[in-house]
């Protein structure tokens, strides 16, 4: 069985989790969260406490156990504390900034770059080599994140671009080192 799976999730308190069919409503201070899951697949809250169980060991109700749980408990985690992601512009004249809600990134081409971010993340900028995206859904955080540094991907001569805080760039040689 799901390890995963058999875990129980904690509603913190603050948060309101509501269950119609197989739709489930996740309600906090940092936002609302809505989500349709699998039908098979059975969502029991007890006690501020919500249980996930399966109804048969088949290879598709298997892998679904165990998303549904970790799907579910980033949705509560999301709207009670929220999701955070860094990025470090690493490169001479790379800088960020904001501009109302847009981010603009100058990462050396001849324009600067301008993403606007989906309803329901924020993205602050507290220096300008440094951009933070925020926001009580996992999946939009992660997506933005990476969109943001796909603009200019670190590269492995030099180690210039838009990273994660804290990725190693596995550095090459170059031409002439032997």
């Amino acid at each position: 069985m799901s390890r995963v799976g058999k875990k129980p999730i904690e509603i913190p308190s603050g948060v309101t989790v509501t269950l119609s069919g197989s739709t489930v409503t996740v309600n906090g201070p940092k936002g609302e969260l809505s989500r349709t899951f699998n039908p098979d697949i059975e969502i029991k809250i007890e006690d501020n406490i919500i249980t996930i169980t399966r109804p048969s060991d088949a290879k598709d109700h298997r892998a679904l156990h165990g998303t549904t749980r970790a799907v579910l408990s980033n949705m509560v985690e999301g709207v009670s504390k929220g999701f955070e992601r860094s990025l470090e512009l690493i490169g001479v004249g790379y800088r960020a900034s904001k501009q109302g809600t847009k981010l603009v990134l100058n990462v050396g081409y001849s324009h600067p770059v301008e993403i606007e971010p989906e309803e329901g993340v924020e993205v602050e900028v507290p220096a300008n080599t440094k951009v933070i995206v925020r926001g009580a859904d996992k999946e939009r955080v992660g997506a933005l994140a990476a969109n943001i540094r796909d603009v200019r991907p670190p590269e492995p001569y030099k180690g210039k671009g838009i990273r994660y805080e804290g990725e190693y760039v596995r550095r090459k040689e170059g031409k002439t080192g032997k």
